[in-house]
């Protein structure tokens, strides 16, 4: 495939922190891939929430299964605009490499008992995965990724963090966009996870169809299927009116940015990262029918009864986790204490609880629930 001019291209890269040769049958950024599938916090996905704990049912979709559907679309997508696949790939393998056990409740949980050292942030913990905390390699710590990848992970970032990063906090002290397949990457995040979380809610009867007709982009969609198909399985009608959604918002987005691209005629990637907005996004009407779509999940989905008692039971159990484990770090297994050591007398407190959260933030569903029950239940000897 002939990539644009725009698009981010291996001569173009900012390079490895890390001088490395270049690899043999594959090009830098199918490296990067790689690295992240072999990765062991990728595998740990597997067993860490997206919306409903890993127990509640083999069906639902997992951090693992959501970024693999991330990859799929932001694959489609790059081709369609003739941007790195392989970048875009990567970025969309390794965006919640930092995520924590029990989805955005465990963050939230995590992040406030980081307060007053500086809190937590998935996007950043992620990074701070593939800089430091992945440790197999001889001849550094971390998978020493390139600066494009590791650009596309950092989504957002406050600027005090952004002084403590280099290189990949720059673009943030001085207001710049990140790459375009850093852009498309964040963009299949969002429609990969509304309209999965959409199938998973009515999946778990958390949410119905008579329900989700009052979101436009939903009842256009299954009005579609009703009318084209007669007699189909309630799961074939749920089935065929997402993908529906997500055709219709993949088509649309192709041709929005088509339309800027041809407005902007960039020369180089930088082009685009000079720019005050993304170049790559949605149409202003898409735009709305998401944004509709994305208030109706949160009052219906992420607020309803039965996922905020689990999440609600979550938090407590991060909280907990943090409280006990900060308080008496021998608590830890041994090899974080002695980095839980080595970072207090470097750091103080700060550099303890730093390695304490990327304990906590390591953990499966299971692994927090299980390390919970060893360190509070006295009937537990290990």
């Amino acid at each position: 495939m002939t990539l644009a001019v725009y698009a981010c291209r291996e001569e173009y890269s900012r390079g490895r922190r890390f001088a490395e040769p270049p690899p043999d049958y594959r090009g830098e950024y199918q490296r990067d891939r790689d690295r992240i599938v072999h990765s062991a916090a990728f595998r740990r996905l597997e067993y860490k929430t997206q919306v409903f704990i890993n127990h509640e049912g083999d069906l639902f979709r997992t951090r693992l299964t959501h970024s693999l559907e991330v990859a799929q679309i932001a694959r489609t997508l790059a081709r369609a605009l003739a941007l790195n696949e392989d970048l875009a790939e990567a970025i969309a393998l390794a965006h919640d490499l930092g995520h924590t056990p029990f989805g955005h409740a465990g963050q939230d949980a995590l992040d406030a008992c980081m307060k007053p050292y500086g809190g937590f942030e998935h996007n950043a913990q992620s990074l701070r995965v593939v800089d430091e905390l992945e440790d197999k390699y001889a001849a550094f710590r971390g998978l020493n990724l390139t600066f494009e990848t590791r650009e596309g992970i950092l989504k957002h970032c406050s600027l005090k963090r952004a002084r403590e990063l280099g290189d990949v906090g720059e673009r943030f002290l001085q207001r710049r966009q990140p790459g375009p397949e850093a852009q498309l990457a964040n963009v299949a995040d969002e429609i990969a996870y509304n309209n999965h979380d959409v199938d998973d809610g009515l999946r778990a009867h958390l949410l119905s169809i008579e329900a989700l007709r009052a979101v436009p982009l939903f009842a256009q969609h299954h009005d579609q299927v009703l009318r084209r198909h007669r007699d189909l399985l309630p799961k074939q009608v749920r089935h065929e009116t997402v993908r529906r959604m997500i055709n219709a918002q993949v088509a649309d987005l192709v041709q929005a940015t088509r339309a800027r691209l041809r407005r902007l005629k960039p020369r180089h990637p930088d082009d685009i990262r000079a720019q005050a907005r993304p170049v790559v996004g949605f149409s202003a009407e898409m735009q709305q029918r998401n944004q509709e779509l994305k208030r109706f999940l949160r009052e219906r989905l992420y607020r309803h009864p039965q996922v905020y008692r689990v999440m609600v039971k979550a938090k407590r159990v991060v909280s907990e986790l943090f409280a006990a484990l900060d308080g008496d770090p021998r608590l830890l297994p041994l090899e974080f204490f002695r980095q839980a050591q080595q970072a207090e007398d470097a750091h103080g407190a700060r550099g303890r609880a730093r390695v304490v959260a990327d304990y906590i933030a390591g953990m499966t569903d299971r692994y927090a629930l299980d390390e919970y029950d060893r360190l509070f239940d006295p009937r537990r000897s290990r």
